[in-house]
């Protein structure tokens, strides 16, 4: 019985170890994306250094000259950035 288990562990391990390098390629691209759209909006952000997910469609950005943004879809499918 102990070796089913071992084996499923080192499986999920393996599984945890590979996923991350693409969690943090999700996250490089979700910071150039909402860099983007403030920037766009004529706000200013030097550069996004954090990202917190609300929901989806729904961030956080966290920008380097220290301005934080909220950048969703509202009602109507428009990208609204809110200055937080």
């Amino acid at each position: 019985m102990k070796t089913p288990a071992s084996a499923s562990a080192i499986a999920m391990l393996t599984a945890a170890c590979l996923a991350a390098p693409s969690l943090a390629a999700d996250d490089e691209a979700t910071r150039r994306d909402l860099f983007a759209v403030i920037t766009l909006h004529g706000l200013p952000c030097g550069e996004v250094v954090g990202v917190a997910t609300r929901g989806e469609n729904d961030h956080l950005a966290t920008c380097k000259d220290g301005n934080r943004y909220r950048v969703f879809l509202n009602a109507e499918g428009r990208v609204v950035v809110e200055r937080q």
